[in-house]
């Protein structure tokens, strides 16, 4: 008999549940724009990102073939396949030069992935370099991308978008580096690694400052978004406060991972 506790697990394990982050932060970018919804950018952005987190998390364990891989990663392999086939058909749904910008963000995940250099591993072990690469792809995803295929204006709200989106994404990461300090490799070098855990939790509550009030450059504000992005802020900020290398698995891959969607859900409510 299958547990709900398994099918939530599986929920997060297959990463569904980042990539609803990611399609949250694509509908919020069409909102912020006055962009139309755009269902084939949305769903090339979710199933993509199934492809693409499953492809990072579980690469290095289907090619070493080391041993039987599980029912519960068969499966896994099974739906990023599907997933697989479901973002190719949206790819073809858009403009020729958002595909040009999403062959750029794939090859970048790819470095993080795969080790192109010689006696080099990849991006992802490569000392302090994570954090950015990931901050990055994800706003290529969820920002550019959706501007760039309604043919939007990139100017000045879109750089500041871009700063903001980047913050957020950052400060997201470091509670997850700050949960798994424990175990991850001293080499990586990540944030809480080269500056200790109570310095990291005051950069990420420092850098929610200039999150904050960039709203108020833009051109088109809106003051309703700073009352969401105030609840955004506060929640994030006691996400990072009572972060710890003791806190559940579900502290992060499920309730931190969740902060897009809640905000995506606020502004649809106001």
């Amino acid at each position: 008999m299958i547990r709900i506790r398994d099918l939530f697990d599986f929920y997060l394990k297959s990463s569904i549940h980042v990539a609803l982050s990611v399609y949250a932060l694509v509908r919020m970018t069409q909102f912020m724009f006055g962009i139309p919804y755009d269902k084939p950018m949305a769903f090339f952005a979710f199933f993509g990102t199934i492809v693409g987190y499953n492809f990072v998390k579980y690469d290095a364990l289907a090619r070493a073939k080391k041993r039987m891989m599980r029912n519960e990663l068969k499966l896994i392999a099974g739906l990023s396949f599907m997933s697989f086939l479901a973002v190719g058909y949206c790819f073809f749904q858009l403009e020729q030069i958002t595909q040009l910008v999403a062959v750029g963000v794939l090859l970048l995940t790819l470095l993080y992935t795969l080790p192109f250099f010689p006696n080099r591993k990849n991006a992802r072990n490569w000392a302090g370099v994570k954090i950015y690469i990931v901050a990055l792809c994800w706003v290529g995803v969820t920002l550019m991308l959706p501007l760039v295929n309604a043919h939007h204006d990139l100017g000045s709200d879109f750089l500041i978008k871009c700063v903001q989106r980047f913050i957020l994404i950052f400060d997201l990461i470091l509670v997850f580096e700050i949960i798994d300090l424990n175990n991850d490799d001293p080499h990586l070098k990540t944030v809480p690694q080269q500056i200790g855990v109570k310095q990291t939790k005051l950069l990420g509550l420092l850098l929610l400052v200039p999150f904050y009030f960039l709203e108020l450059l833009k051109t088109n504000f809106i003051e309703k978004q700073l009352i969401v992005n105030l609840v955004l802020v506060v929640m994030l900020s006691l996400f990072l406060l009572f972060s710890n290398e003791n806190r559940s698995k579900y502290y992060s891959s499920f309730w931190v991972e969740s902060i897009p969607i809640l905000w995506w859900l606020m502004v649809v409510l106001l």
